[in-house]
């Protein structure tokens, strides 16, 4: 099998190359079967990478535009054809990358890849779909901030997509799905989000009913399906909750003598706590809907979260998930119940 070709947008988010060099290089360390394409401003890429451009599985695309990250998706659309997003993105629309990474604007990258890429027959939208760490596992939303607004026959839509995903990256052969709402009952609920529960009881997805905002950390279901405001704050919120039990750990444990010793004895029991909700190691969501594979690293990432990013492509990559889900969605449109329920949207 040939080597998994990622094309990374070198500058953009808020470290740029500073974070997505690093990455790369350690990407490329981690991983044999690799090959990274640095979409960038070519000299200053060269500069920081000293003898280390020479890697056969490392090239260079030269780029001096750049997507602001307070810019409007559709001014850089219009005006930034030569940026390290949109050639990033133009590789995957020309064969030349299987996957583009990028911690750029999310608006805009969003833009861009709908319009170089298109999306898939029947999905009107893509979503972002991420992972988030729980008390056991792990848990995917769909969706984390592409979408502020959404139709019932949108949120089925991700649904059906996320499932999709779930079933080939992690190997789950029917992923359960929950219903983000402000309670469990039939009756709770706007009429958009007791639409689409009607929509999902009538498909064979394996759908639980609604979920609260405590089963994102708690809860059992692999999917929970939502808007992209909801999502997004969601996950703002468990990031922010990480730091401050991170903060109040560290606070703890380094205020006495006594405390520092019982922090030494704890450790071990520390240390495996704060990996699990280090959330450096969720890093890296799909742009599911899109006939090309992008994914969307935070914009604030580190090296070590953006390398994770540049797994998440490889993983969906080598399990051809783009493939599988158009292919998925096909059989489900030739359904004449889903076909309603999976209907386009214009």
């Amino acid at each position: 099998m040939s080597a998994t070709r990622v094309a990374v947008d070198a500058v953009g988010g808020e470290g740029g190359l500073s974070v997505t060099l690093p990455a790369v290089l350690r990407s490329l360390e981690s991983d044999s079967d690799l090959s990274i394409i640095l979409v960038g401003p070519e000299q200053e890429i060269f500069e920081m990478l000293g003898h280390e451009h020479q890697r056969s599985r490392l090239n260079v695309v030269d780029a001096r535009q750049y997507v602001e990250m307070d810019e409007s998706p559709s001014a850089a659309l219009r005006f930034k054809k030569s940026s390290s997003m949109r050639l990033a993105i133009d590789l995957v629309h020309s064969g030349g990358a299987d996957a583009c990474v990028s911690a750029g604007n999310t608006g805009a990258l969003m833009a861009i890849s709908k319009f170089v890429l298109k999306t898939l027959d029947g999905i009107h939208r893509p979503a972002i779909c991420g992972v988030l760490p729980r008390a056991k596992g792990q848990v995917h939303m769909m969706d984390l901030g592409a979408n502020i607004e959404c139709s019932a026959a949108l949120l089925f839509q991700f649904g059906v997509m996320a499932s999709i995903m779930v079933k080939y990256l992690d190997g789950t052969s029917n992923p359960t799905i929950g219903l983000l709402n402000i309670g469990i009952e039939e009756i709770k609920g706007n009429e958009i989000v007791k639409e689409a529960a009607e929509l999902f009881r009538a498909s064979a997805l394996n759908y639980r009913g609604f979920v609260e905002g405590d089963s994102i950390f708690t809860g059992d279901v692999d999917i929970i399906v939502c808007d992209g405001f909801s999502g997004n704050v969601a996950l703002k919120t468990s990031e922010g909750l990480a730091q401050m039990l991170t903060d109040i750990t560290k606070e703890v444990f380094t205020e006495s003598l006594y405390s520092k010793i019982a922090g030494r004895i704890a450790a071990p029991a520390l240390r495996s706590m704060f990996t699990h909700i280090d959330h450096r190691r969720y890093n890296g969501a799909a742009l599911l809907g899109l006939q090309g594979a992008v994914i969307k690293s935070h914009g604030g990432a580190d090296s070590i979260a953006f390398a994770h990013a540049i797994d998440v492509a490889r993983r969906v990559v080598k399990t051809n998930l783009i493939e599988h889900i158009g292919e998925e969605l096909s059989q489900l449109k030739s359904d004449v119940v889903a076909s309603e329920n999976f209907r386009e949207m214009s």
